[in-house]
C-alpha cells in the first residue's frame, strides 16, 4: 500500500512545529499561580518556573531528551532542585502547552561560553568538561545557565527575550535565579560572528563591561 506523499509531510510539519518552539503552561504552588516555560528545539529541552506576577525564580532543569509515545523522556544535565529531589531524568508531558514563539533570530541555537576577551587578548575555556555555561537561545527567548554535569551542582540562571539585529543584541530579563530584582532590566550589547563563534559585548547586569565568547555547541 503506498503513503500519501501530503499525509506525511503534514506530519512532519506537525512534529518539526511541536520540536524546535518555545512554550508555555502554569499550574498552582502553595496558592500562588507559577509559568513553566518550555524551551526545545530537535533534541535539548528546558524547563523553566517562576512566578507569574512577581516573575521570582523557582526551578530549572534540563538536559537531552528522546520523545516517546508517554511525553518527552529527558535526560538531565542541571536541574536547581537536584539537592532535593536528586532527579537525573524526568518525563514531561505536553499537555495544555502553549505556544509563545517569537520571531526566530539569528543566534538561534545552543551556545557554549567559551571564553573571554581581555586587553591583553583572547583567554578561551575547556568546553568539553563537565562545568558547563550554556546559553539557548529560541524563537527570541533566551536562557542561560550555569552548571556541572557530574556534581549537578547549580551555580544560576537567566532567561527571557531577546532580539538580535545589525550587530545589536539586547536581552531582556524575566527571571534571574541569582537576583530577583533584575527582572525587567533590558541589557543591550554588540555582537560579532566569525564562524561557529559569537563575540559579546557590553555591560553585564551589575553594570561591569564583560566581553565574552560563546561557540555553538556542537553535543
Amino acid at each position: 500500500m503506498s503513503t500519501n506523499p501530503y499525509l506525511f509531510l503534514m506530519f512532519f510539519l506537525l512534529s518539526l512545529n511541536l520540536t524546535a518552539q518555545v512554550f508555555t503552561f502554569t499550574s498552582n504552588l502553595e496558592g500562588e499561580k507559577i509559568i513553566h516555560k518550555i524551551l526545545m528545539d530537535s533534541n535539548y529541552l528546558i524547563e523553566t518556573r517562576y512566578n507569574s506576577e512577581s516573575n521570582v525564580f523557582v526551578s530549572t532543569r534540563g538536559g537531552f531528551y528522546q520523545k516517546s509515545e508517554k511525553g518527552f523522556d529527558i535526560r538531565l544535565e542541571f536541574n536547581s532542585n537536584y539537592a532535593k529531589d536528586s532527579l537525573k531524568r524526568i518525563m514531561l508531558v505536553s499537555k495544555g502547552w502553549k505556544k509563545s514563539s517569537l520571531d526566530k533570530q539569528i543566534h538561534h541555537g545552543k551556545w557554549l561560553m567559551a571564553g573571554r576577551v581581555r586587553p591583553e587578548g583572547e583567554k578561551r575555556r575547556h568546553i568539553n568538561g563537565a562545568r558547563k555555561t550554556l546559553k539557548f537561545l529560541l524563537d527570541g527567548h533566551f536562557q542561560w545557565t550555569a552548571f556541572n554535569t557530574e556534581s549537578f551542582k547549580f551555580y544560576g540562571s537567566g532567561g527571557g527575550t531577546y532580539s538580535a539585529k545589525d550587530r545589536n543584541y539586547v536581552e531582556s530579563i524575566v527571571y534571574f535565579s541569582r537576583d530577583n530584582s533584575k527582572s525587567g532590566v533590558v541589557l543591550p550589547f554588540v555582537y560579532e560572528l566569525k564562524g561557529s563563534d559569537w563575540y559579546h559585548k557590553g555591560l553585564n547586569s551589575k553594570g561591569e563591561p564583560m566581553h565574552e565568547i560563546w561557540t555553538q555547541r556542537k553535543n
